[in-house]
């Protein structure tokens, strides 16, 4: 089942790699809880959504609640969900540098108070930032 068993990397690509998963647990952080919620905003095929929200459940991303009406079942992020989110903020902000041209309107993620979040950027325990030379994968 997995790509590469003892990278770490491959198996979250695994898991929640394709375009679809990572909407649905984006637009999970964003308030959408029903089917149709994900639906509507990420324009997926029901099928689709169907097969990636059971995926998502079963892997314990997502998981179902009974909503407050009592008539349906909703979506939740799951505590790893949850965990997720700095891989979708960096995900956003690597998009606002590279996949927009100068000038080119995009949505812009801010915090409570209103200020856009600032860059996400892997530290050391001293504090300085990390990169792809300053660190190795130790197998």
């Amino acid at each position: 089942m997995w790509t590469d068993p003892s990278c770490p990397v491959a198996r979250t690509v695994d898991l929640i790699g394709d375009r679809w998963s990572l909407l649905i647990v984006r637009d999970a952080m964003d308030g959408a809880r029903s089917f149709t919620d994900f639906q509507q905003r990420t324009g997926i095929a029901r099928n689709i959504l169907a097969d990636r929200l059971r995926k998502l459940v079963a892997h314990d991303v997502i998981e179902q609640v009974e909503a407050p009406s009592g008539k349906r079942r909703q979506y939740a992020l799951t505590a790893a969900g949850q965990d997720l989110f700095a891989v979708i903020v960096t995900l956003r902000q690597w998009g606002e540098r590279h996949a927009f041209e100068a000038g080119e309107p995009h949505s812009v993620l801010v915090d409570e108070h209103g200020a856009v979040v600032p860059p996400v950027v892997p530290t050391a325990p001293d504090g300085s930032s990390l990169t792809s030379g300053t660190t190795v994968v130790r197998k």
